[in-house]
């Protein structure tokens, strides 16, 4: 495979490596014919600070414990976000955001075996989750078991046909098989489902990589 192609492929899995709860990030404010005010540095803690102060004083709050998980998870800080999330499964064991989540961090962290047993156990509490399949089917897909991650994003097509998730990650697989066509009807597909998401900003610039390798055949 030519390096763009593989550069584009590292894109896609980081995309999917991300939280599962992430809040889509917002343009600043522009005013209309006026320069931008120049940016002043700040020096009042940031909101994980504030989350890990809240936290340190009292662990036993779940919503806390949650929200700092998925920022530590949003800032790669990997091993603080399994920490973090595995108390609040202890706080509410049938959570299953929490269970996707700490897959993801564990996934991460290069624990793939335990991730798996998260997202089954969050698929055993919310069957129709199509996030913890797609994580499922990633965290599959990383470990080199092709049909079963397929097989997995197939049946999520199947019973949920606006999951843009598995059409982003079958996306991938096509791509990393070569078969170049399905990949661009793949990630068109996540443009046309959800066109402000971060896999749908990854899959327009896979899909201009694509054509532009494809015409040079």
């Amino acid at each position: 495979m030519k390096r763009p192609l593989t550069v584009m492929l590292c894109v896609c899995l980081a995309v999917l490596a991300a939280p599962a709860s992430r809040a889509a990030e917002k343009a600043a404010p522009v005013t209309a014919g006026k320069a931008a005010p120049p940016a002043v540095a700040s020096t009042a803690p940031d909101s994980v600070q504030l989350l890990e102060k809240t936290v340190a004083k009292d662990s036993t709050r779940f919503d806390n414990l949650y929200k700092l998980g998925v920022m530590y998870l949003d800032k790669d800080r990997v091993n603080d976000a399994v920490t973090v999330l595995t108390k609040a499964h202890v706080l509410k064991p049938k959570d299953h955001r929490v269970m996707v989540n700490l897959g993801a961090a564990l996934d991460a962290a290069g624990r793939a075996g335990e991730a798996q047993g998260y997202y089954k156990e969050a698929l055993t509490v919310a069957p129709d989750d199509s996030v913890a399949s797609c994580r499922l089917a990633s965290s599959l897909y990383a470990q080199s078991r092709y049909p079963d991650a397929v097989d997995i994003l197939r049946g999520v097509i199947k019973t949920a046909p606006r999951a843009y998730c598995a059409y982003f990650t079958l996306g991938v697989a096509f791509a990393d098989a070569g078969i170049y066509k399905d990949a661009i009807r793949m990630w068109r597909k996540v443009v046309e489902l959800a066109p402000t998401s971060p896999e749908a900003v990854s899959a327009r610039e896979s899909i201009d990589v694509l054509e532009k390798f494809t015409q040079q055949q």
